[in-house]
This record gives C-alpha cells, structure tokens and sequence, in this order.
C-alpha cells in the first residue's frame, strides 16, 4: 500500500494514530491523535510531538529496527488519569518507510484489574482478622487454659462473636455479587414502598430500644407503589435504619420519613422519597464520595465493634441503581446526617 494513502486511512480509525516518514517527522495525524498531542504537531519532528520518554524510545527502536515496539503511555486526559497501550509499527515491505504509532486507551481495563486486586486484598484482610482470633483462642482453649472453665467461657463468647462476624461478611459478599448480576435488569413487580418501610421500622423496634433511640416513621399511612424488588427494597430500608440506630444513636433520636412528589427532579416525574435522618455525630463531608466503596468506613474500629462488614452501603448503591433511583448522602460534624433514597413512583 503506498505511504501517501495511509493519511486517508488513518482519518477513519477511531484510535489516536500517528504516521511518522523515513525522515521522523510527523506526517499525518488523525482527529484523536491532535486532540492528544495538538494538531500543530504535523511536519515536525516526533521528539517534540511525543515528547514522553518511554514513547520516544519505543518509536526510535521500531525506526532503527525496523520491528514492531510495544509500551505502556501514562497521561492526564480529559482532567482524568489515562493509561494507553501503545504500538509502534514499521512501514513498507522492508521496513523503512517511517512508523504508524496507535494508542488504545486500556484505562478501564487497568482500572478494573485494580479493582480486583482492592477486593481480594481487602477481603483477605476482613477474613485474616476473626481467623486470626479464633486460632488463637483455639490454642489457649487447648493449652493453657483446658481447665479454666471461666477463660473458657469468655473465649467462646469471643469466638461465636467473631464466627458470627464472617458469617455476615460471606452473606454481605454473597448478595452484593447476585445484586450486581442483576443491575442491569430492572424489576418489573409492584411493591408498596410504606408497607415496606413499616415492615422494616417494626423489625428494627427492638434494636432502637436497646440503643435508647426514639425512632418514628413518617408518611407511611398510604400506600405508593414503585416497580420493584421487595426483598432487595427491604434491605435497602433495614440496611440504613440499622445503620441510622447504630452509628447515629448517640443523638437519641432517629427519624424515617417518606414524602411523594408529582414531579421529582431526579427523574423528571413522580417519585417517592425516603430519608433515613439521625441527629448523631455526624462525618466529615470528604468522606461522602466514598461511603458506598466496598470496605471503606469512616471509622473503622468502631464500625468493626458494631459488627459492621463495610458492604452495607455498596449493597445499597447497586439496588437503587438497579431500581433506577437515586442514593444521596448530607451529613454534618456534631449534627447528624442524612441518607436518601429516591425511586420513580409505578
């Protein structure tokens, strides 16, 4: 294929792609090559276009070996760090007419595999823990302590504490993964968003009184009907009243109210809102954008004491986005906070 041709194909390739002559001087770009590099970059030399390093190595070994070059190209693109798969290839039969540079962005990909790494590490860390604990109290139980029926009384205590924790984190981590299997499904049932929250304020009764928290229920008396599913809805609402009860207590209080609008902003219709509001001692507001990342607390000693698993509010984000709704956080150092959760009315 002549050289003068490829400027026209490159034109229709949807990867940034760069044509570098014989004489290393860039000689076509395509649209999202000169939005990465600038589109005064053509007819000058490939130094001063590329510029990275790495790239300028892996262009002037693929110029002087006439081989394909491979190398990773990290930059900021768009505000956002971009990670890139860079091929240097050589032109012509023999190799020396010039080098065509392609770029695909694998910035997903990378981030996905952090991703991964992030949950396995952070797993292995939630389970080593209670492991850990129980091993050790095995041991005394089997050792020093075979005889003591009281130290073996307080380490059973421990040790059911702590079984009961893994047990929790496996359940957690098992609905996250069938929440996430099915987010893109939407729910097709009619279910009665009051009868729920009525249903989940009652269960929660118990703990709210054992925590001295005041807890009522707003809204509920009539029915509205969203299309989804009761069981994941349900857990929704206990997973944030209990968290509410658990870690907002300390204000005494703890209000759940919901209110219905003909014309919610959120989906530009009727919708039905839920907030779960304490009077607690509130967090910082930087914390907010990560609160539904799996395993991130605020504190995580105290949410670790109260038997949390860091998956509750991850659990949370992916119903509502499966239900086509919207989560919302506010909160207030010293003045509690509030989480909100808004669906688009049947």
């Amino acid at each position: 294929m002549p050289v003068n041709l490829v400027p026209s194909i490159i034109a229709g390739v949807p990867l940034p792609v760069v044509l570098i002559d014989r004489e290393e001087r860039v000689n076509a770009m395509n649209a999202p090559a000169s939005a990465m590099f600038g589109a005064a970059g053509t007819g000058r030399h490939y130094i001063t276009v590329l510029r990275q390093p790495a790239l300028l190595d892996c262009v002037e070994e693929a110029l002087r070996l006439r081989q394909a070059r491979r190398v990773r190209y990290l930059t900021t693109d768009m505000a956002r760090e971009a990670t890139y798969e860079v091929v240097a290839s050589p032109l012509g039969t023999d190799g020396g007419q010039g080098v065509v540079v392609v770029f695909t962005d694998v910035t997903e990909r990378e981030q996905m595999g952090q991703i991964r790494r992030d949950f396995v590490a952070n797993v292995s860390h939630e389970l080593k823990t209670p492991l850990t604990a129980l091993l050790g109290f095995i041991e005394t139980l089997q050792g020093p302590a075979r005889d003591d029926a009281a130290a073996r009384g307080r380490f059973l205590e421990i040790m059911g504490r702590e079984a009961k924790r893994m047990s929790r984190l496996v359940s957690d981590l098992l609905s996250l993964s069938r929440v996430e299997a099915e987010e893109r499904v939407r729910p097709d049932a009619r279910v009665d968003v009051s009868a729920l929250l009525r249903s989940s304020v009652q269960t929660l009764r118990p703990l709210a009184a054992e925590s001295g928290v005041e807890m009522t229920l707003e809204g509920a008396d009539i029915a509205v009907h969203v299309l989804g599913d009761s069981d994941q809805l349900t857990q929704v609402f206990h997973n944030l009243i209990e968290n509410g009860l658990k870690y907002g207590g300390t204000g005494g209080s703890l209000r759940v109210v919901l209110t219905t609008s003909e014309r919610e902003l959120a989906f530009r219709g009727p919708g039905v809102r839920i907030d779960v509001i304490d009077r607690g001692e509130g967090f910082d507001p930087v914390h907010i954008p990560r609160l539904t990342e799996r395993f991130y607390r605020v504190d995580s000693h105290r949410s670790r004491e109260m038997g949390g698993t860091g998956l509750g509010l991850a659990i949370v984000k992916h119903i509502v986005n499966r239900h086509r709704g919207r989560f919302r956080i506010e909160s207030t150092p010293g003045q509690g906070s509030t989480f909100s959760v808004m669906l688009p009315v049947a």
